[in-house]
């Protein structure tokens, strides 16, 4: 059980506010009115991330929404660890400050990641947060982003469900994410995050689990209807 003071919980409610807003930055809507006035909530599957303005606007837009996505998830991360919940260089910080730095920065990871899905400049929709929890991962756990990312991409590769490699993937990247937290390798508070955020990304697929079941899930390259 960690030992928070009161500036502590100051803290990681400003990470979760950072978190949140900076993942409600509607970067899918941004870049539809910047390539053609074209708004991804009316098209395809209505959702706000790179696959959706794949099928609509193209490979250029799509990957540029790609990575504000991640740079959202990514940011907010950073911000909790560098300047909202800093660690003093000397003397050596303990183990339960770099538990408490480790929990501001899941915070505000998990909180993009809400931002993202549930954006408040999008009367809470949005996305399925599968970039933006990507870049909050690769902030806190690279390793586990790295191998999540690997385990997503083979399966799109082989069958060319996005949304299936991306199951896969967020919840590898979860897997291992509480390995390297049980053998010493990272922080618990991370491990949390991937697994807290995985469960959201599968359960923000649910449409798509059903669609995979039925054989009607729309595969890489076709065209929104």
């Amino acid at each position: 059980m960690l030992a928070m003071s009161g500036a502590d919980l100051l803290r990681f409610v400003l990470a979760a506010i950072v978190g949140y807003l900076l993942g409600s930055v509607p970067s899918g809507v941004l870049v539809g009115r910047l390539f053609g006035n074209v708004d991804p909530r009316t098209q395809g599957s209505g959702k706000t991330g790179a696959t959706n303005i794949l099928r609509t606007l193209g490979p250029g837009p799509a990957v540029l929404v790609a990575v504000l996505d991640i740079t959202k998830g990514l940011v907010a991360v950073l911000l909790a660890h560098f300047v909202i919940y800093p660690l003093p260089a000397h003397p050596q910080p303990t183990l339960a400050q770099h538990n408490l730095q480790a929990t501001a920065e899941a915070i505000a990871g998990f909180a993009a990641l809400l931002g993202h899905n549930f954006s408040i400049f999008l009367q809470f929709t949005g996305g399925r947060g599968v970039a933006t929890g990507g870049g909050a991962t690769l902030g806190m756990s690279p390793i586990a982003m790295l191998i999540g990312a690997v385990a997503m991409f083979i399966p799109i590769a082989l069958t060319r469900y996005v949304s299936l490699g991306s199951i896969i993937g967020c919840a590898t990247a979860g897997l291992v994410a509480l390995a390297l937290a049980l053998t010493g390798h990272d922080y618990l508070p991370h491990a949390l995050f991937a697994l807290a955020g995985a469960a959201l990304i599968i359960f923000s697929h649910r449409d798509n689990i059903e669609r995979l079941l039925q054989g009607t899930e729309r595969k890489l390259g076709q065209t929104a209807h």
